[in-house]
């Protein structure tokens, strides 16, 4: 089948998939906030020695709004905000210490927005080392933070260096001044190759790029010139997104250009296409559902090796059982269940002074979520999935096996002694494959849009 009438058929709206069950169908009137400490107390204890646990820490605060984003944030220009705001995250996080009987094992933290160089470095430099304070750092740690190209000094670089963090990924998005303007997003190329050069020369590891496609007013000699401008910066890994639009959801930030500035599915899709390909011919991997990385960063030695994880922060190399999710909207997993912090700062503030963790949503997995949970993780991590283990069976896999039937017709996937491959024809297809395994999404099908278009 053209490759067109392929998007015609499958682009349809889905889940993203950085957890599974997806956030609209966890099972919160049954979730109580014993299972979260009972769940995260249990993963502790089996995996803190072993492996070490991941912090995501989240840092809401931006100074302008762009009109494309629809992560919690909150707009201020008031820099006052920051002191309180580190005093809760630390307040949390001796919180969940008192849970444990042992001192935490940090392998990774991750600092995402918002803006995580809203913050002056003084106030990264009391928020880490309060973290660190109350736990070893694990021997193969990895620490990244989320960089804006406009407001990261070369202080912020230096400072993060030398509290441990070695990897950092700048939003990009489009360097097209008509896209930037329509997305309330300027930043000079300029802006983008200092941060890059300084994060080199200080000694990061890895410096990543974010880049976005089916922006409002988005050309293929956008995409083109975007890409041409990224290969010569080298970042070492970069993710490739496609643009979420969902104005339903997140309200008037993303209200600022009319639906016909948007490109069109098969006008989206060849900026996907143009961009792939000129990506694979600049040396990068594709090593996951929207991501690239070169032959020399830890993303892609993860992907070779089998051990390329997923969650809610995104792809990572250091999977570790227990990911703590400190700050306002921040979610957590156990693996057995996912708790969501308060979105409201006022709300967060109020509860940690009630010397309570600031939950307000969750999910406790079933023994069916936790067998499709992996399914979906092996699709998104290494393109391949099986279930010749009775430990990866469930009744409903016949029935998920002739739904997959017209991928595998057309060429998507192939599927032979009890596994499934994704073909490269079907990697742009991953999110239609995992919902086939999604089982909750099947049995309550939602009555109006919940989610972006997959394609």
């Amino acid at each position: 089948m053209h490759k067109t009438s392929l998007i015609q058929k499958y682009n349809v709206p889905g889940p993203r998939y950085t957890s599974y069950p997806t956030v609209p169908y966890w099972d919160t009137e049954s979730f109580l906030y014993e299972d979260w400490l009972k769940t995260c107390q249990q993963s502790f204890a089996e995996s803190n020695l072993s492996e070490g646990i991941s912090l995501y820490i989240h840092l809401p605060f931006c100074e302008s709004l762009c009109t494309f984003c629809g992560c919690n944030k909150r707009i201020t220009k008031q820099h006052t905000v920051e002191e309180p705001y580190i005093d809760a995250v630390l307040k949390e996080w001796e919180l969940y210490c008192n849970l444990f009987d042992q001192k935490p094992i940090i392998k990774e933290i991750h600092l995402g927005g918002g803006t995580p160089t809203f913050f002056t470095t003084a106030n990264l430099t009391r928020l880490i080392q309060g973290i660190l304070n109350l736990a070893y750092i694990h021997p193969k740690h990895e620490f990244s933070f989320e960089g804006h190209p406009n407001n990261t000094t070369k202080e912020h670089l230096q400072t993060l260096y030398d509290l441990g963090f070695r990897r950092v990924s700048f939003g990009v998005q489009d360097y097209s001044p008509t896209v930037q303007q329509a997305i309330h997003r300027i930043q000079p190329f300029l802006n983008v190759a200092k941060v890059t050069f300084w994060a080199k020369e200080i000694g990061y590891t890895s410096v990543g790029h974010d880049l976005i496609f089916g922006l409002p007013f988005q050309t293929l000699e956008n995409i083109s010139d975007t890409i041409e401008k990224t290969k010569s910066l080298n970042p070492d890994r970069l993710a490739f997104y496609s643009y979420a639009h969902v104005p339903w959801i997140k309200g008037n930030g993303q209200r600022g250009f009319n639906d016909k500035d948007l490109p069109k599915d098969h006008e989206k899709r060849q900026l996907y296409e143009i961009g792939k390909k000129m990506l694979l011919d600049k040396d990068y991997h594709e090593i996951g559902m929207d991501h690239f990385a070169l032959d020399n960063d830890s993303l892609y030695h993860s992907f070779k090796n089998g051990t390329l994880h997923r969650n809610f922060m995104g792809y990572s190399s250091a999977k570790t059982q227990l990911m703590i999710g400190l700050g306002v909207s921040s979610i957590s997993d156990s693996w057995y269940s996912f708790a969501q912090n308060e979105k409201s700062i006022e709300k967060y503030y109020e509860l940690l002074n009630q010397n309570q963790l600031p939950i307000y949503r969750g999910h406790l997995l079933t023994p069916e979520d936790l067998i499709i949970r992996k399914h979906i993780l092996n699709l998104m991590c290494q393109f391949h999935t099986s279930w010749n283990e009775p430990a990866m069976q469930i009744p409903e896999m016949n029935e998920i096996l002739a739904q997959l039937h017209e991928m595998e017709k057309d060429e998507l996937i192939i599927i032979n002694n009890q596994q499934l491959t994704v073909t490269e024809k079907g990697k742009p297809f991953v999110r239609n494959l995992c919902m086939a395994f999604d089982l909750r999404l099947k049995r309550n099908q939602p009555e109006s849009q919940l989610f972006s278009m997959t394609i």
